[in-house]
């Protein structure tokens, strides 16, 4: 699911005039921008409900799908207009991270999804995202399609997870919740394994 960054790959837009790069102040980026914004916001809704499945946890589930929903938003913007910059690229997988690092560590800590699993999201995504940063002086490292997919799957468990559906629709959303949520863990592991052989192919080639 992302855009010009984590989850797709913004790179794909050549500009019109071939002689000058987009302004990193374009719209795109603000999107990208508004969406690492609203985290602590929607967090904040999340905690004062406590737990209490009442309109300000409706609010929050409903805040982070259309916080999540902009990254398709923006990259489609970037390609459309040419608007595409190496600092919407690495703008946009840390925004997809704040959303959902947020969300996970918000849950963990109403006791609605074990800490370990907040853990190793949490490590995956800050790992490798201080690794792009770490070469973004050198090269923007473009996500693969795997990571892509774990973007969408983290975005569908997260949203299940915050909104009380279960109320409304009964417990089996409960039990897709569970199975959504161990799928994003797994695509979490398997896409930052693969990030990790890729760079080191990557390395060797270039030797």
């Amino acid at each position: 699911m992302a855009s010009h960054g984590a989850s797709f790959d913004q790179g794909a837009g050549t500009p019109l005039n071939a002689g000058s790069r987009p302004s990193n102040l374009n719209l795109p980026n603000a999107i990208t921008v508004a969406r690492i914004i609203l985290a602590p916001i929607f967090v904040w809704l999340l905690l004062a409900d406590n737990g209490a499945n009442g309109t300000l946890r409706w609010v929050a589930g409903i805040l982070f799908i259309l916080a999540i929903a902009t990254d398709g938003i923006d990259g489609a913007i970037a390609r459309r207009r040419n608007l595409v910059t190496d600092l919407g690229k690495l703008l946009d997988p840390i925004a997809d991270k704040v959303l959902t690092g947020a969300a996970l560590v918000a849950l963990s800590s109403l006791g609605e999804l074990p800490w370990w699993i907040t853990a190793v999201v949490l490590a995956r995504e800050v790992g490798i995202t201080v690794h792009r940063m770490i070469l973004a002086s050198d090269h923007v490292v473009a996500a693969a399609w795997m990571g892509k997919l774990k973007t969408v799957m983290q975005a569908v468990a997260i949203s299940l997870a915050l909104l009380p559906l279960a109320a409304l629709v009964g417990d089996w959303v409960i039990v897709l919740n569970v199975v959504t949520m161990t799928a994003a863990v797994l695509l979490t592991i398997a896409s930052g394994i693969d990030y990790v052989l890729t760079e080191v192919r990557g390395r060797r080639a270039a030797r």
